[in-house]
């Protein structure tokens, strides 16, 4: 990785400014607090914004979200846009699970009956959605031929084999279909990893979170996503499991042929590349879409298996628990979009990793139910403490092509989570604060602990007052199921 001497400059409480220098085509610009800048140390995740200002055709800026940390080429909570005409796509802009995201249930059902029976339901969501690495369902097991068809249909696959409802897909980003997606970009072996783990959680950060509004920020917009205080929500955050990681891992060794044929120089090779006008360029995002599609079926099915697990633990059927998609968003992806630059419009591509498109009010983009609203931005937290919604606004459509953060961001490794885990009971732990949770392991809940994040209320401070995001709603955890 080729190194700068890394300066940052205050613009703003909230907003920081990385001057271009060397090779950057660009400036780079910071989300954070000083809190958060100091809480970096020694992450190389800085350096990482700094070398993506380096890439052919970058527009504006190289943006980081106040949920940064250290990622793969770029910084997970990276956002960056490139002209169609002289610049690139790179695999590492989007990350091994593409389309990893989240959706947002919201219900009828109150807390007090909820809670009164938190441990069946635990049990019963562990019971029927399969967790951890190398997890499937028997029931669910697809041949090749019905591979291409999902995985270019998008989630209305799974609507049409019965695995929920057409009103879904209209609360989900591109309505749970990226339109380029092409199966025969995609290789033999990404089918073969894949084809058996649709409905599947996987591993590591992913979760399915029972839990209920808590405080509201904004009680019109709150009650026309239908979030009501101390009332359930579900979050399920998983993304395209082996088959995105094996089209990100086929696609990387693409870019690297496709580096040294268009001459490219780049100041770290986890930033290969091609040009998005290239037939590797044009390749990779048709994959990619199909990874995408494989994610939006993938918490899709997770929905259906959730609606069902309510419907048994609580007696209830679907017009009396409601439990209706708010929305479903990307965290790992990169689209075609178009946006001003210099004045007038222009067509980009925008890489988001660990990030999260926050269109505002009036976006031809948004579902009609929030068309005047804005987009519905959801950023989970740890499971030890809260999460939130909030809503895209027309400042960050200016600044940040639209985007906001996607969760809290580590703090921790791995392996220094469990380590400082040692000792202690993560689960009693939880358990006193009212928070029942089952894992494939221990290892997943001591790695995913919350001391191993940043508060996210920290990260969301950030993007409200700076303005490109607008507070909703905070909700807490009652129910968690991990990996």
């Amino acid at each position: 990785m080729h190194t700068l001497s890394i300066q940052i400059e205050k613009i703003t409480d909230y907003k920081w400014r990385i001057p271009k220098q060397g090779g950057m085509r660009v400036d780079g610009i910071v989300y954070a607090s000083e809190k958060l800048l100091h809480n970096l140390g020694g992450d190389q995740c800085l350096q990482q914004v700094a070398n993506v200002a380096h890439l052919p055709g970058i527009v504006k800026h190289s943006i980081a979200m106040p949920d940064i940390h250290w990622g793969y080429g770029f910084p997970i909570g990276g956002v960056a846009a490139f002209s169609l005409e002289d610049g690139v796509v790179s695999p590492g802009g989007v990350g091994y699970d593409i389309n990893c995201g989240v959706r947002l249930l919201r219900s009828n059902i109150p807390l007090d009956r909820a809670r009164e029976k938190s441990r069946e339901l635990v049990a019963a969501l562990f019971q029927n959605i399969p967790t951890g690495v190398g997890s499937h369902r028997k029931d669910l097991r697809l041949n090749f031929d019905q591979m291409k068809k999902m995985s270019r249909d998008g989630a209305k696959w799974a609507v049409s084999q019965g695995l929920g409802t057409a009103s879904d897909l209209g609360h989900i980003e591109e309505n749970g279909q990226i339109q380029q997606a092409d199966p025969e970009q995609v290789s033999p072996r990404a089918y073969e990893r894949g084809r058996d783990q649709l409905g599947t959680l996987g591993s590591g950060n992913h979760f399915v979170e029972a839990g209920f509004v808590d405080e509201i920020y904004d009680a019109p917009a709150a009650e026309a996503l239908g979030l009501w205080k101390d009332h359930v929500t579900v979050i399920v955050h998983t993304g395209s499991r082996g088959f995105g990681y094996q089209i990100c891992d086929d696609y990387l060794r693409v870019m690297d042929g496709a580096v040294r044929k268009y001459g490219l120089e780049l100041p770290d090779r986890q930033l290969a590349c091609a040009p998005l006008d290239s037939a590797e360029g044009k390749r990779y995002l048709s994959a990619m879409a199909c990874g995408a599609n494989f994610a939006f079926n993938n918490r899709q099915i997770i929905t259906h298996w959730v609606r069902e697990t309510f419907e048994k633990v609580f007696n209830l059927g679907p017009a009396d628990h409601g439990l209706n998609t708010v929305y479903d968003v990307c965290h790992n992806i990169a689209k075609i979009e178009t946006h001003m630059v210099d004045g007038k419009e222009s067509k980009l591509c925008v890489h988001r990793k660990g990030a999260t498109r926050a269109f505002p009010p009036g976006h031809a983009s948004l579902p009609e139910a929030y068309r005047n609203l804005g987009q519905p931005v959801l950023v989970p937290g740890d499971m030890g403490r809260y999460s939130y919604v909030l809503l895209g606004t027309p400042r960050g459509y200016e600044e940040t092509f639209g985007t906001s953060c996607h969760g809290a961001g580590r703090v921790m490794s791995r392996h220094q989570a469990k380590k400082s885990a040692r000792g202690r009971s993560i689960v009693k732990e939880l358990e006193s604060q009212g928070i029942c949770i089952m894992a494939d392991g221990y290892d997943t809940i001591a790695e995913e602990m919350p001391d191993a994040y940043k508060d996210v209320a920290d990260v969301v401070d950030v993007v409200h007052e700076a303005g490109i995001g607008k507070k909703v709603a905070r909700l807490k955890p009652f129910c968690v199921i991990k990996g």
